[in-house]
């Protein structure tokens, strides 16, 4: 008898699929305990990935670990392209000082314990330097979970904590590059760490410079093209373009992608781009944290027991100190200080980062990799007790030290706080100091391009040395003429002016500037021509610049306010208030939302009394894309509100309660006759026409509050919007009055 062929046909899986859906099969039951349990689901993550490693053999194992290295190696490139969306430039700028001096203080100081803690018991002095650097980095995804179960999130504080793991994070990235230095040298020369130093600040200031006035208006010019599928896809091809070029010059990928998500994070498409982003970083990150916890090995735990102990006693208290230290070094009175420190007192995502980083260098002993991730664990699950009793550990400490020390605190406080006016040298200095900097890079970028890439192209054809040149100098003319002879600092130059004894120094200014012009003329003929003709062609050069200023002058500012539009993109579509100035004492800014549920909604500010009763003022009040500033008695609250309101810590929180207990309770009729349905149009007969000429609302007694129009959310579109072909209409109403008003226009 014939044995039916589908009897004895097997299907073969290749291993990379049947490990990454073992890997993932894990990963969701891990999380779903933990979410239960209301832990950190990176500690899932680490407990799915222990158990789907050969060191636990009571469930299938993965086989193939380098394909999942390859994919772990991918979720660091997508997690870091995440947090550039969420980081930009500008955030640095906005925490100020109070976050750079916490975080440069912590991470300094628990570099130095670390390192230490490290030759105390007896390791390498590789393994040291790493070990460092690890416990210097705290977790911003495990504070950000705890801060939202404990519901401290609109505390003064975590302001601090925030800008503080923006600074660690940006450090973290730039440690990771000089790391990988020493790594490849096996030295501690501190020239090579210098030029290393100085080869990283000149390649992100190109990158982001260049990115800035390419990547914005690319993104500007295709919007009307776009879909979600190909806004996607522009993204990370984008993030991947920059990881290639970030390897391509000797540094880590992930720095690349974390350059390229902190562009694109200036864009008006960031918020858009971070949505679409989110699943893929999702998943990626989910196989990258379930690598880590595969390379968990009990045996090397239990070996190494006591070092797990010792620093994780380092990190809790080195962290919490050094980080409160660095709070009142900054001006910030002991309360806070202590709330901050405290908060930040446990290691995460970018330590098991730095961890892969010296295994896959081989630089590192194999037994740092799972006693950095236990350190994890067990810091994870005491950073909210930590955040919990802050506020009591910090009364404890004002009651133990003595009075002086405190007084001292307080008026350091008060005066680091204070408005400080500073000199006109200085703000001239340090204008004048910025733009030649600027300048000089982009120069010494353009020129080195060109010999590299433009040159070798031109060298096939006659005079192609001359058309090279000219070519470079027509490029670079605009930034020469900037660095050289565009005015810096008119008014504090013009204030200067005025006393006869600052003519001197500012002339030496405006030498040197020349001066440095002169040079990178100078450097650019010196690539294309012998030292004779470079000479004459040098005359030239200068002959030109002279000849042409306005010309030359107008290219260059139409080159600045290109990148200076694109650099404030998203402040230009949505006009925003200062929030820095709204912090009077011990008052803070602190936002909610007005959920649709609350019986607020639609009482006006003088009824509901919240200044009053409370004590808190509303600053402003933003809906979708307006911002009401200061807003009058009449105002009235709407659902969807955001609301900014200054108080105390005791009075933001007693507002929040006050929110919640107005929160009416939606009881959800299962039969209900209204519904909120999407309908796709392709022969209605009222395609072509407005909302309005449809009729839809008159004849269903419905509502259109949204529209897919080519590949573009509407959101609640205007009555005038014209329907079109294909696209889906979300309509809320009566449900047998809508199936019959679509049905009947087909």
């Amino acid at each position: 008898m014939l044995t039916p062929l589908v009897a004895n046909t097997t299907v073969h899986i290749p291993n990379l699929i049947n490990d990454l859906g073992l890997i993932l099969i894990t990963a969701a039951i891990a999380v779903l305990i933990f979410r239960k349990l209301k832990q950190p689901l990176v500690l899932g993550y680490l407990v799915a990935g222990f158990l789907a490693s050969s060191h636990f053999s009571f469930f299938p194992t993965v086989k193939d670990t380098n394909s999942i290295t390859v994919w772990a190696e991918i979720g660091v490139i997508f997690l870091l392209f995440s947090l550039g969306l969420e980081f930009s430039f500008k955030k640095l700028l906005k925490v100020g000082g109070t976050a750079s001096i916490t975080a440069l203080t912590q991470i300094i100081c628990m570099i130095i314990l670390g390192y230490y803690a490290g030759k105390f018991m007896g390791w390498n002095e590789m393994n040291s330097i790493f070990l460092g650097v690890i416990l210097s980095i705290s977790s911003t995804t495990i504070i950000l979970k705890a801060f939202d179960e404990l519901g401290v999130k609109s505390q003064k504080f975590t302001g601090n904590v925030i800008g503080a793991l923006i600074v660690q994070d940006i450090v973290a990235i730039l440690m990771m590059v000089l790391l990988s230095t020493i790594a490849v040298s096996q030295q501690f020369s501190g020239t090579e760490l210098i030029q290393s130093l100085f080869k990283l600040a000149f390649f992100l200031a190109i990158w982001f410079i260049s990115g800035i006035f390419f990547i914005p208006t690319l993104l500007k010019k295709l919007k009307p093209l776009f879909t979600d599928e190909m806004l996607l896809i522009i993204s990370l091809a984008l993030c991947l373009f920059m990881v290639i070029f970030a390897a391509g010059v000797g540094f880590s990928p992930a720095l690349g992608a974390f350059i390229m998500g902190s562009i694109i994070a200036e864009t008006n498409e960031a918020e858009h781009i971070e949505h679409l982003v989110k699943p893929v970083k999702d998943l990626f990150g989910a196989v990258f944290f379930v690598s880590v916890g595969m390379l968990i090995n009990p045996e090397t735990l239990v070996e190494y027991a006591f070092p797990v102990m010792i620093l994780t006693l380092v990190t809790i208290f080195g962290q919490s100190i050094t980080s409160t230290i660095g709070t009142i070094i900054s001006g910030q009175p002991l309360k806070e200080s202590v709330q901050t420190g405290m908060s930040l007192s446990q290691i995460g995502e970018f330590s098991f980062i730095i961890a892969t980083l010296g295994a896959s260098l081989n630089v590192t002993s194999d037994f740092l990799y799972p006693i950095v991730v236990a350190v994890s664990a067990v810091t994870a699950f005491t950073t909210p007790f930590m955040i919990k009793y802050s506020t009591p550990v910090a009364g404890f400490i004002e009651k133990k030290l003595p009075k002086r020390w405190v007084k001292r605190i307080e008026i350091y406080s008060a005066n680091a706080q204070a408005i400080k006016t500073v000199s006109t040298w200085r703000k001239a200095i340090k204008e004048y100091i910025f733009q030649v900097t600027i300048h000089s890079i982009v120069l010494f970028a353009i020129i080195q391009m060109s010999k590299r890439f433009l040159m070798p192209l031109m060298d096939e054809y006659s005079y192609g040395n001359i058309v090279t040149a000219v070519i470079t100098f027509i490029i670079i003319a605009p930034f020469l003429w900037a660095v050289a002879l565009r005015r810096i600092a008119t008014e504090e130059v013009q204030e200067l002016l005025k006393n006869k004894k600052h003519h001197g120094p500012i002339l030496v200014l405006i030498f040197i500037r020349m001066v440095i012009g002169l040079f990178f003329i100078g450097m650019m003929l010196n690539n294309f021509f012998s030292p004779g003709i470079a000479v004459l062609a040098f005359v030239v050069s200068v002959v030109i610049i002279m000849l042409f200023p306005k010309k030359i002058n107008k290219l260059y500012l139409k080159i600045e306010n290109r990148f200076v539009k694109n650099y404030n993109q998203r402040e230009l579509s949505v006009k925003k208030i200062n929030r820095n100035n709204l912090s009077p004492w011990d008052g803070h800014l602190a936002n909610f939302l007005i959920v649709p549920e609350s019986d607020l909604v639609g009482k006006p500010l003088e009824e509901i009394k919240i200044r009053e009763d409370i004590g808190v003022n509303i600053a402003y009040i933003k809906r979708g894309n307006l911002h009401i500033n200061v807003p009058t008695k009449y105002e009235k609250l709407y659902p969807s509100d955001e609301i900014f309101v200054i108080g105390t810590d005791a009075q933001v929180k007693e507002f929040g309660d006050y929110l919640k207990k107005h929160e009416v309770k939606v009881i959800e009729e299962e039969d209900s006759d209204i519904i909120l349905q999407q309908f796709e149009l392709e022969h209605q007969d009222f395609i072509g026409l407005t909302i309005r000429e449809s009729e839809l609302r008159e004849k269903t007694k419905g509502l259109v509050v949204g529209v897919e129009h080519n590949g573009r959310r509407i959101l609640n579109p205007e009555s005038n919007f014209i329907l079109s072909k294909n696209d889906i209409v979300w309509v809320v109403g009566d449900r047998k009055k809508i199936a019959s008003f679509f049905n009947s226009s087909n």
